[in-house]
């Protein structure tokens, strides 16, 4: 007995059909437009990834130029501030800000080459890397808020230290060190200050011993000699009380700078992990 159409009974059949996806069925379109979505998310991430860290390792590439730069340069602020008498230990912490740029500078590099190259070839070790390095920045950035909280009195000390030393240096150097002087009628005519703390500060010095007179951003507006009465009137801040005054006046700004930071830390954290738990699945 010949079977009718005889080459195909009724289980082999039903099991090739089998392999035929029913495109006639709403569930097969569903899925189809779940698995573009997804890839559309998954190249909509590894862009933005890949921007976003491309933007980190610019930056990276300019603060470590600055530090190498600061170190290169004999003749900066910071190689006068090391000349300072009586400047207190701690000042020398302060004159490593090139090795502090430098240091930064190298882990934004580090940290922008990984998040990019680890989005574009889909590399699961340096996206792991990189969730790392982020992570520990971020506890690193918490616990110097905690620290600086916790020690402020000890840094309002340190700050005392280093106006005593800086008004020392003036009445022993303004008016007679080229250097000196240069660099306080810079930061005095930036800032719109006057001395370290105001412009007694002077008193003393061989430009007020000589001329019995203020420098001129002590007295700004006037058209008089800058003597101790026309100080007097003047309303203009020492150059200390200015800086503290400009951060006080934008705390806000700071803070919510502070928190823009780590929620974008936060979220380059967690699209990282996003791109790994996906390539590692895919390639399992």
């Amino acid at each position: 007995m010949v079977p009718s159409c005889g080459l195909i009974s009724g289980p082999v059949q039903s099991s090739r059909w089998n392999l035929i996806p029913d495109l006639g069925s709403p569930g097969f379109y569903l899925r189809q437009g779940q698995r573009s979505a997804e890839m559309g998310c998954f190249g909509f991430l590894k862009t933005m990834m890949f921007l976003f860290n491309g933007i980190i390792f610019l930056a990276g590439a300019a603060i470590l130029g600055v530090g190498i730069w600061v170190k290169v340069d004999s003749g900066s602020v910071l190689g006068f501030l090391g000349n300072i008498p009586n400047a207190p230990a701690e000042l020398s912490q302060v004159l490593n800000v090139g090795y502090l740029l430098i240091a930064i500078g190298v882990l934004l590099v580090v940290i922008g080459f990984l998040g990019c190259c680890g989005a574009i070839r889909e590399s699961p070790c340096m996206l792991l890397l990189f969730f790392v390095i982020v992570l520990l920045v971020f506890v690193a950035e918490v616990a110097g808020a905690i620290v600086i909280l916790v020690f402020r009195p000890v840094a309002d000390e340190l700050f005392a230290k280093i106006g005593t030393a800086a008004v020392q240096s003036i009445r022993s150097d303004y008016g007679s060190n080229v250097d000196v002087t240069g660099l306080w009628n810079s930061t005095m005519s930036t800032l719109q200050c006057c001395g370290f703390y105001n412009a007694s500060d002077f008193k003393g010095s061989p430009y007020y011993n000589y001329s019995q007179q203020f420098p001129p951003p002590c007295c700004p507006g006037f058209t008089r000699p800058c003597n101790a009465t026309a100080s007097a009137t003047s309303t203009v801040l020492g150059c200390f009380p200015k800086i503290r005054q400009l951060i006080d006046s934008n705390t806000v700004g700071i803070v919510a700078a502070a928190l823009g930071i780590a929620a974008l830390e936060i979220c380059a954290m967690a699209v990282s992990m996003i791109l790994y738990c996906r390539i590692k699945s895919t390639k399992s």
